[in-house]
């Protein structure tokens, strides 16, 4: 018998998956309202600037113009996060939490894909690093995703030293 979901997942819904895709889809909605296709506003000048960028593909750009793909690719991903949730295989505070932030992520960005056609970005730094300069273009969704890995990364190291 499949065990129960978790009842944090509803919550996590609400408190962070919500309110992160609904932010995400409000910032993208400014940038396409004020901005024009390759505008660039410098907000710290030499560091940060708001563009409007377009991504067919993944992160860097990679695979461009496969936005059917990733369609399906994000569409398949929700599927498996939701059945794992509910096979309950986020047992930890740091690995829902993680869920509920791809949850965002790739809603915000699947969103994007079927609406737009790509994904909207606009948050581009400048590092001043040779693999950074500048650094791609993001958004929230893409930070939502980060952070999820992030977590998941961390929790992995958290339960091989567990085990050990």
């Amino acid at each position: 018998m499949t065990p129960a979901p978790s009842r944090s997942f509803p919550l996590l819904l609400l408190v962070v998956t919500l309110p992160l895709y609904l932010l995400d889809q409000a910032t993208k909605w400014a940038v396409l309202w004020h901005f024009a296709y390759g505008d660039d506003l410098p907000v710290i000048p030499g560091f940060f600037d708001i563009v409007y960028w377009r991504n067919t593909g993944a992160a860097f750009s990679m695979l461009r113009d496969s936005n059917r793909f990733f369609i399906a690719l994000s569409a398949g991903a929700l599927v498996v996060l939701v059945v794992l949730a509910w096979r309950g295989k986020f047992k930890d505070r740091p690995s829902r939490l993680g869920w509920a932030l791809l949850l965002a992520g790739i809603l915000g960005n699947l969103t994007d894909r079927v609406y737009q056609g790509s994904v909207v970005d606009f948050l581009l730094f400048d590092l001043h690093l040779p693999f950074a300069h500048p650094w791609p273009a993001f958004n929230v969704a893409d930070s939502c995703i980060f952070l999820a890995a992030g977590l998941f990364i961390w929790q992995s190291f958290r339960e091989t030293k567990a085990e050990e």
